[in-house]
This record gives C-alpha cells, sequence and structure tokens, in this order.
C-alpha cells in the first residue's frame, strides 16, 4: 500500500468528523491596561530608589548587650588618637540624640546626621543612643547604630563615651577629614617649606 492509498483510506474514515469547539481555561492574554494600585506601587518603588541613597542596613543588626562597651576603628587611626578619642578629649562638635526613635527614623537620621558632619567638616561628634535595657529586644537602638557606623566609609572611629558623657549610652564618633580641609592642613603645614 502506497502513501497516497493510506492517505486516501484516512480520509474515508474520517468523513463526517467534525472538530470539537474546546473553550480555554486559562485566558493567556495580558491585560493591557495595570490596574491603578500596581500603577501606584510602581511609581514609588522607583521614587523611592531615586531619593532614597541611605545603604545602612535594616535586615542584619548584630545585637549586643545594654552595658557593652563599643569601640571600633579603621586602619590607619593610631593608637594615640584612637586613645584620645576613647577618653573623650575631642571637641564635641555635633550631637545626635536617637532616643525614643523607631529604627526608621533613627536610620534616617544618623545617615543625614553623618552627612551634615561631613558636609560642615564636623571631625567629631556624639551619638546618644541609649542603652536600651527596657526595649525589646533589650538595647536594639545600641546595636543597630553599632552595625550602621561600621558601614559608614567616613567614620573612622567610634567609642562608647565616658560617663559624664552618657556612658555605655553614647558614642563618640571620629569622622574622616573633607578634601578641603585636608588641603587646607597641607597648606598650612607647607608654609615655609622649600621643596
Amino acid at each position: 500500500m502506497s502513501d497516497d492509498d493510506e492517505l486516501d483510506l484516512f480520509r474515508q474514515e474520517m468523513k463526517g468528523v467534525q472538530r470539537l469547539k474546546i473553550k480555554p481555561k486559562v485566558d493567556l492574554s495580558k491585560d493591557s491596561t495595570p490596574q491603578p494600585s500596581l500603577i501606584h506601587r510602581r511609581q514609588m518603588a522607583v521614587t523611592k530608589a531615586e531619593t532614597d541613597s541611605n545603604h545602612l542596613s535594616e535586615e542584619i543588626i548584630d545585637l549586643v548587650h545594654p552595658l557593652d562597651v563599643l569601640e571600633y576603628r579603621t586602619d590607619g587611626v593610631s593608637h594615640g588618637v584612637f586613645r584620645k578619642l576613647k577618653r573623650g578629649e575631642y571637641p564635641i562638635d555635633a550631637r545626635l540624640d536617637l532616643h525614643r526613635k523607631s529604627m526608621q527614623q533613627a536610620r534616617a537620621e544618623v545617615f543625614g546626621f553623618i552627612e551634615d558632619c561631613l558636609k560642615y567638616d564636623v571631625r567629631s561628634a556624639m551619638i546618644l543612643h541609649g542603652k536600651g535595657e527596657r526595649s525589646e529586644p533589650q538595647a536594639f537602638l545600641k546595636s543597630c547604630v553599632n552595625t550602621w557606623l561600621k558601614q559608614i566609609p567616613a567614620v573612622l572611629a567610634f567609642h562608647s563615651a565616658q560617663n559624664h558623657h552618657g556612658g555605655v549610652g553614647a558614642l563618640y564618633v571620629l569622622l574622616r577629614k573633607s578634601e578641603r580641609k585636608k588641603s587646607e592642613n597641607r597648606e598650612r603645614f607647607m608654609k615655609g617649606r622649600v621643596e
């Protein structure tokens, strides 16, 4: 039997058979107009991404004890400078009080505070975060500040304050010099020198 004969036989057997009309069970076509709530969410996501340059973590926070002494210094900060900071011997040019702030408020304020300090050439500042003995979890805001300051490249060092400045409920913060201050220092120390 040839292919043509098989095809003719198949057509004879199928004579009178009609294709079934089946409605699709799932509509796969896309709705061309998104819902207003989706449009709003998309706009807010773009707006927040454009305006929020704050990179401080909200998820990974290393918890500390309310009475822990916090200390941190980057490479390049001498022991003498760190010892002076630890003793509270640098003048405090700016203060930030975070008492009774939520985590989101504190995150925004710490970020803005450090930016302002850099803008106005503040080298030594203080952040009052409290001990957090009555918060749940304990010392949460203190833990947040400890984590956040380590994430800011402009922070060279920090240490828990002396008792008369708030003790373990506050931090002395040492910030890097602005480029303007660095060039002023270079000019001042190079005066009278011959190269």
